[in-house]
């Protein structure tokens, strides 16, 4: 016969447990339908507070205070419907500059280089040209001047997260290949640059500025390699730690030290008067001097107490952001642009410490995501294709692409070759030199600013940036290909 199973004994604590637990569910509904009711009675009270009050003021006149002037209720009206205009055309931005960024990183080119193309489309050369009305009401002509502040305080920005990214060791580690391509990707693209300007001159330049800066202009802006797309581009290839990529990021980083130098020189002299050029001068080099003397003690200051914190305080950041703005308006004032004090002080901070860290991972995002596909949009507002018309425009934009190609890709591979490089390496150095995109974008709107190009020649240039640009990710993926190594 099968045992009979006895009397459980975990049962009556079972049951125990059950009867607790009720208790409780009961215990809290109650306390919850107290509070409910005591909220409901202090609303209920509060109200009929406040028709008492009412009740004993109706007796009352207001005295004569001025009522508001209709101007000031319209200017806020403006502002209400500009500001919805700028949250609608920043959004819209955004949304472009994502998926551009996402088909070209598809196509195995850098992000960046689809949002300058995004920014690009949406201005009046596709968007424009293809739905005028629905343009003008998504991108208004009215946000166009706080879009131009955005995008210059977005700059500003990235130029000190450029200049916080640049490894200075590259700078005192000079190896005689580097110095020797550097310098050619200087010299030659500025002259070749300056000599096609003596035939830009009479056809595109305004009347208000002179042969001597308009040169200077286009030469330092065919002298320009942006440095952060060069070096995303390395890293997507792999090349980073390679040879050719290490003698590249150091070659760009004088590059780009150097150009940044000469177009802070331009922007002074094209300033101010002949008078004024000496002083512009010597304020920019007691700047230079100050930033690189007590700034940068300031900033191991900064180094040494995150360390000893363990991490980067809010109170940091803010004397980071503070010194960054103070630096930012001292060249504003100077007259060399606030591009040139950003990057400056960020130089200065060391690149590999805790604190460039934390400070690139605190504002990078924003500042990408938001600030540059504002700066890219604005660009594009900007960019007229349709002023390249004629068959005189389509020649000089083709000659201006054939010089800048030429003078800077010609220069670097020359140079490579001189100091021993194969022609494969010196072949891919030349290439990666000829990149461009948003720094070269930068100096042009800094140049149609200043009135030194004309809307159409700014175009042309544009065009100029984004193909060199385009160019450098297949140029080097073929370069690397087995088949084409073999040959070396």
């Amino acid at each position: 016969m099968p045992q009979s199973s006895g009397p459980n004994p975990s049962a009556p604590c079972r049951f125990r447990t059950l009867a607790t637990s009720s208790r409780r569910r009961s215990l809290s509904m109650r306390r919850t339908s107290g509070n409910l009711l005591l909220y409901a009675l202090t609303l209920a009270v509060s109200i009929g507070v406040f028709f008492l009050i009412r009740f004993f003021g109706n007796s009352l006149v207001a005295s004569g205070a001025p009522e508001p002037s209709k101007p000031a209720a319209t200017g806020s009206s403006e502002i209400s419907s500009t500001l919805m205009h700028l949250l609608l055309a920043l959004a819209l931005i955004i949304v472009v500059a994502r998926i551009l960024g996402t088909l070209f990183r598809r196509l195995n080119q850098p992000r960046v280089v689809g949002e300058i193309v995004a920014g690009i489309l949406l201005g009046p050369s596709f968007f424009g040209w293809l739905a005028p009305s629905v343009a003008s009401q998504l991108l208004p002509a009215a946000i166009s001047s706080y879009l131009a502040l955005i995008s210059q305080l977005g700059v500003v920005l990235y130029m000190f997260l450029v200049g916080l990214e640049l490894d200075t060791e590259l700078l005192r580690h000079r190896t005689t290949a580097s110095i020797a391509i550097s310098h050619a990707g200087i010299v030659i693209p500025f002259l070749l640059g300056a000599t096609l300007a003596v035939w830009l001159f009479p056809l595109y330049a305004t009347r208000q500025i002179s042969l001597t800066v308009f040169a200077l202009f286009i030469g330092v802006s065919m002298s320009i390699t942006a440095f952060p797309v060069l070096a995303r581009i390395l890293t997507d290839q792999g090349l980073q730690k390679t040879p050719i990529g290490v003698l590249a990021l150091t070659c760009a980083a004088i590059d780009d030290v150097t150009a940044w130098c000469l177009l802070a020189l331009l922007v002074g002299v094209a300033h101010a008067q002949a008078g004024n050029a000496l002083l512009t001068l010597l304020l920019a080099i007691g700047f230079i001097l100050f930033v690189l003397l007590v700034a940068s003690r300031g900033a191991r200051w900064l180094v040494r107490r995150q360390v000893a914190n363990g991490h980067t305080t809010q109170e940091m950041f803010a004397m980071v952001c503070t010194a960054l703005l103070l630096a930012a308006l001292a060249t504003e004032r100077i007259g060399i642009h606030s591009l040139f004090g950003a990057f400056l002080l960020g130089v200065v901070i060391p690149h590999d410490s805790e604190l460039a860290l934390d400070i690139r991972n605190r504002m990078q995002d924003l500042v990408v995501v938001l600030f540059l596909p504002a700066f890219f949009a604005f660009t594009g507002l900007r960019t007229h294709i349709g002023m390249v018309h004629c068959a005189r425009d389509l020649l000089a934009c083709i000659l201006i692409i054939a010089v800048a190609s030429l003078g800077k890709f010609g220069g670097c591979f020359l140079a490579a070759r001189w100091t021993g490089s194969p022609w494969r390496e010196a072949t891919a150095v030349g290439v990666l030199m000829n990149t461009r995109g948003l720094m070269e974008l930068i100096v042009l709107n800094v140049g149609l600013d200043l009135g030194v190009l004309s809307p159409a020649l700014f175009t042309m240039f544009v065009l100029m940036a984004v193909t060199t640009t385009l160019a450098t990710a297949p140029i080097l993926h073929r370069l690397s290909d087995p088949q084409v190594s073999a040959m070396d």
